[in-house]
């Protein structure tokens, strides 16, 4: 029988709080990001601020819901959550809701469901009985192939949306196989072809092939004698990166949505465009420059109040934030959700099952993975691509996925001293 005073004392406290904390910032500023000085009230249901405190409640719900169930439930049913979610994501494409181009919501009566947020802790659950259950090593093929259809099938359905953020987070899972021994020459190889992407779209190609054919000369120059294998491989790896550069076009003009060619163009400086496609992110870095130190003060944006900030309320809530409350506000939430993923890292570490700590990484990464990028395209850092900030953007499904997705973390650290 569990011993609920030791249950009580084993749950991570820490991390509820940091949890409550970004949720409570969050309503917050939704309700500034959508103030009306004639209708002063937080909790009306029919708007975004009155939503989500209904949102709130329920992800709450489910927390406590979570923390009482056993927790060999999450690993036995992985598969059936991963089932389930692949069959939204194909659902989402026959009968879903098409919003800012994406078809990516499902209607439920005034509620839209959004699977690719499920997805996330779908597949960190699969992922983690998979890799657990090995008994050799990650960077064996044998192993890693499987793995990777686990982390690449719902990213192919939620690109089909096409949801190019969503799916983009699944790609940070990478460093939990990383964790778990893959080869680190896998992310060298990743780092490599975003530095081929993005030099090939500032250079000539000429430029590009000259540079990487000096780099791939020296090293067979010095390693010829020493080490033939290490020749062989610089080889190979030279054809390789001549036939990422020149697909580099075919991929730019074919594959990525205009919308999302531009937002890359704006990012590198290749156009100028801040009252179109550059206007979000420009009025963005209005807001937040505008708040100074400490802010205009809740309620006193003026960005914010005049609406001059699409998307205010989801994707660009931190503007809402650095207006407001300034640099300090801004610097209070960074820190909140570094101190949280750190957190999260020292729970993954001191887990006794391979299943939980896998588990744990998976989530460490995914909600740094939405933290860097949303705040990154709200200052310009990053291309816009429309994904949340986590607990504090508006929305019900992201709010509930990511408290799921915590809370399912919190629960196998409660029961850390067992195995799974």
């Amino acid at each position: 029988m569990i011993n609920q005073r030791s249950f009580f004392f084993n749950v991570d406290w820490i991390s509820i709080m940091l949890f409550i904390s970004l949720i409570a910032i969050g309503w917050f500023s939704i309700y500034a990001a959508v103030y009306n000085e004639n209708a002063m009230y937080m909790i009306d249901f029919g708007t975004n601020s009155g939503k989500q405190l209904l949102f709130i409640m329920v992800a709450i719900i489910i927390g406590v819901v979570i923390l009482l169930l056993d927790s060999k439930f999450f690993y036995v049913l992985s598969p059936v959550f991963y089932g389930v979610t692949i069959l939204l994501l194909v659902a989402v494409l026959l009968v879903g809701r098409n919003v800012g181009g994406n078809q990516a919501w499902i209607p439920i009566g005034s509620f839209r469901l959004q699977p690719s947020e499920f997805a996330k802790w779908a597949t960190s659950l699969l992922l983690a009985r998979y890799i657990s259950s090995l008994t050799g090593k990650l960077n064996d093929f044998s192993n890693v192939l499987p793995a990777a259809a686990i982390l690449f099938f719902p990213m192919f359905l939620i690109m089909l949306q096409p949801d190019t953020g969503s799916a983009l987070v699944f790609v940070a899972l990478i460093f939990v196989l990383y964790r778990e021994g893959l080869s680190p020459y896998f992310l060298f190889a990743g780092f490599m072809m975003v530095v081929l992407f993005i030099g090939t779209l500032l250079f000539t190609k000429i430029i590009i092939i000259a540079a990487i054919s000096i780099v791939t000369a020296c090293i067979i120059y010095y390693a010829y004698k020493k080490n033939k294998r290490i020749v062989a491989t610089t080889i190979a790896t030279f054809i390789l990166s001549l036939v990422f550069i020149l697909s580099v076009d075919f991929v730019y003009n074919n594959v990525l949505q205009a919308h999302q060619k531009t937002r890359i163009d704006l990012l590198l400086g290749l156009i100028n465009d801040p009252r179109g496609a550059g206007y979000n992110v420009n009025q963005s870095k209005i807001a937040i420059g505008s708040g100074g130190l400490l802010g205009r003060g809740y309620l006193q944006g003026t960005q914010t109040k005049f609406n001059f900030v699409p998307e205010q309320s989801t994707d660009f809530i931190f503007c809402t934030i650095g207006e407001e409350w300034g640099f300090a506000g801004t610097a209070t939430v960074i820190s909140l959700y570094l101190f949280l993923i750190l957190r999260l890292i020292h729970i993954a570490e001191r887990q006794r099952s391979s299943f939980s700590r896998i588990y744990g990484y998976a989530v460490a990464c995914i909600i740094f993975c939405h933290f860097f990028i949303n705040i990154g395209m709200t200052v310009g850092l990053v291309p816009v691509i429309g994904i949340p900030l986590p607990f504090i953007s508006y929305g019900g499904s992201s709010l509930i996925s990511f408290t799921v997705l915590l809370f399912i973390l919190l629960k196998l650290d409660a029961n850390r001293m067992g195995i799974i």
